[in-house]
């Protein structure tokens, strides 16, 4: 497993939110719903995102975009399009006053949301709304607006959401989940592959003979009581030059590296229902239950089971909105 591979299967959409928004210029909307990460792939016509601190990006049919959150946006059918629509937090839609709740007025059908079914624009909207469901080290990794065109990623895929989107059938909320998880892997993969990518160290790290050997082994066997010296031996040069060459490409220690690593695929673990503080401890590389939980609440700030908690309380607040309609 490399690095990237580990990386692209952190993102877990739970209780995600979904639309389908179809609108008529004039239009833009205010995006304050706090959501880590959202993606936004045009299926019809084109729209200007504009992030509060970056330059409007034009995103036509075909192209997606990437927004990192929790930091506010703006979209719009011309760049500096006045808002006729603040999207709050759980993904509805007001009034810019605050004072007329819009989801209903403007519903057009199951998960879509907009002026007309016949609009000009169409867009596909996916938000994870929980921040455990996307790694800190993939946020850490991704510019505030990343935008793709249509021949730089797979698109076909906006038309198989588009057909998901709209349908009811049971067990959709799960399907929706899945197909953005897909789609965030199609454009993140084609994203660090472009040309010109100000990609992330660790990631540039890989092609070194030395280093991206000892990050393959770290993903690959993370539970490895791995040192310096072991890895080292396995890169085939000396522990003072692995160190060295590690923190002068990846921009930290081999060990910080790892710690981060651990505590990042401990908190993908504990979200699963039935898994035991000791068996995650076990599978990331700590000796006991007790030492994960000072590990993780040292670098986290928060101990595994007030994390684990948290995520069960937030994926059950996404589950109960899911099927609701709103731009988010």
């Amino acid at each position: 497993m490399d690095a990237l591979t580990s990386l692209l299967e952190g993102p877990r959409a739970r209780g995600a939110f979904l639309l389908r928004a179809v609108l008529d210029a004039p239009w833009g909307l205010r995006v304050e719903d706090g959501a880590p990460l959202t993606v936004i792939a045009v299926a019809r016509g084109e729209t200007w995102i504009a992030p509060d601190d970056g330059q409007p990006v034009r995103l036509r049919a075909g192209d997606v975009g990437v927004m990192r959150g929790p930091a506010p946006y703006t979209a719009g059918d011309l760049p500096g399009a006045e808002p006729r629509a603040v999207v709050v937090p759980g993904g509805c839609a007001m009034s810019p006053d605050r004072r007329v709740d819009l989801c209903e007025v403007m519903e057009l059908g199951p998960r879509t949301w907009g002026t007309s079914l016949k609009g000009s624009t169409v867009l596909l909207v996916g938000s994870y709304q929980m921040p455990q469901a996307v790694s800190r080290r993939l946020l850490g990794a991704l510019p505030p607006l990343l935008a793709l065109r249509e021949n730089e990623w797979e698109s076909a895929l906006t038309g198989l959401m588009e057909r998901q989107i709209a349908r009811d059938d049971p067990g959709q909320d799960v399907v929706l989940d899945r197909m953005l998880d897909l789609l965030l892997i199609s454009v993140l993969r084609a994203w660090f592959a472009r040309p010109g990518t100000e990609a992330p160290a660790w990631y540039r790290a890989q092609s070194d003979p030395v280093v991206g050997r000892a990050l393959r082994l770290m993903h690959e066997q993370p539970a490895h009581p791995w040192t310096v010296a072991s890895l080292a031996v396995r890169a085939g040069v000396s522990r003072a030059a692995l160190a060295r060459r590690f923190g002068a490409l990846v921009g930290e220690p081999p060990m910080a590296y790892l710690t981060a690593q651990r505590l990042a695929l401990a908190a993908e673990l504990l979200r699963e229902p039935d898994a035991t503080l000791d068996a995650v401890a076990r599978r990331v590389g700590y000796g006991s239950g007790f030492a994960l939980s000072a590990a993780f609440k040292r670098e986290r700030g928060v101990s595994p089971r007030a994390y684990r908690e948290g995520a069960t309380a937030a994926v059950a607040v996404g589950t109960a909105g899911a099927g609701s309609t709103g731009p988010a």
